[in-house]
């Protein structure tokens, strides 16, 4: 596993989070502008470091066990305008200038699936 055990992350940042046990913070990534939901990821309290220092939406991926900077092989980048958290800590409200595709299936957003109603 690649991931970093400390981080760089401010404290105070870092005592706001609420992590589920592998120490993970749900991230859902919105488009600044439209406000489409694009997709749903999760950082670790170093991708939220990287993310905030180098605006550029910065991932935990659960499959490759690796930091992905969105758009790092794609071109599909993100800029970040905003990283909000919720009332319970548990989730991060990630604001951007997407790039092209948000999903990895070449879509726009990873919920343009059809509806379940």
């Amino acid at each position: 596993m690649n991931r970093v055990e400390s981080s760089a992350l401010d404290p105070a940042i870092a005592a706001m989070l609420k992590r589920n046990a592998d120490g993970l913070v749900c991230a859902v990534v919105q488009d600044a502008e439209t406000k489409d939901v694009l997709m749903v990821a999760w950082m670790d309290d170093e991708a939220l470091h990287r993310t905030l220092t180098t605006r550029k939406g910065t991932y935990w991926s659960r499959s490759r066990e690796d930091y992905w900077v969105k758009g790092e092989t794609s071109g599909h980048t993100q800029y970040v305008h905003d990283v909000r958290l919720d009332c319970d800590g548990d989730t991060l409200l990630v604001l951007v200038d997407q790039e092209g595709a948000a999903c990895h299936t070449g879509d726009r957003t990873c919920f343009d699936a059809d509806s379940l109603f």
